[in-house]
């Protein structure tokens, strides 16, 4: 194993620079190994789950949703933000009925991914749900999206198109591409 020591940076000092409904901006002052001090902001996140959802067709649910900062609609997988004590997996099933209407029998963790290391500490734990049935869906208040379908292949066709671009939904594309073709095996 390498040496970590002359990598690791030590928190000498924290202010909450912002404090909204979803993000916190904190600014630190760290210790580099090399004994200086230098500031670090960063973005507290509470966590967000996305799922691939694989229905009996062989396709994936997706949603096509409007994105305020980019000021455009971008088709993504389903996806949520793990609420305060709420289990990853609990997140999965309550954002996969919301916003898809749909629930599933099985559920296998596929693993997690930090979408911006260098300025949060956001993770976004990954699921494979299978076995759906469609039971209606219960968006949350202000949130409007359509859900499609799409195969696996004409899913990868719009990420080289430009017409996917989500990196949440990019990932969970090459989990799934691995999975679906055998490469790698679900756990259990």
């Amino acid at each position: 194993m390498m040496d970590d020591e002359r990598l690791i940076e030590t928190q000498l000092s924290s202010e909450v620079v912002f404090s909204g409904n979803l993000l916190k901006v904190n600014a630190d002052r760290v210790r580099l190994s090399d004994g200086t001090q230098s500031i670090r902001e960063h973005i507290i996140h509470p966590g967000a789950v996305v799922i691939l959802a694989a229905l009996d067709n062989g396709k994936l649910l997706f949603e096509r949703q409007f994105r305020y900062p980019l000021g455009q609609v971008f088709v993504e997988l389903p996806a949520g933000k793990i609420d305060a004590g709420e289990h990853p997996l609990d997140t999965a099933r309550r954002e996969l009925r919301e916003e898809t209407g749909y629930k599933a029998k099985t559920w296998r963790h596929l693993g997690s991914m930090h979408p911006c290391i260098g300025y949060s500490n956001e993770r976004i734990e990954y699921f494979l749900a299978g076995d759906l049935a469609f039971i209606g869906s219960a968006p949350e208040p202000g949130e409007f999206l359509e859900v499609i379908e799409l195969s696996l292949a004409d899913a990868l066709l719009a990420v080289r198109d430009g017409e996917i671009t989500d990196g949440k939904t990019i990932t969970g594309l090459f989990w799934a591409e691995k999975i679906f073709s055998g490469i790698w095996q679900v756990p259990a």
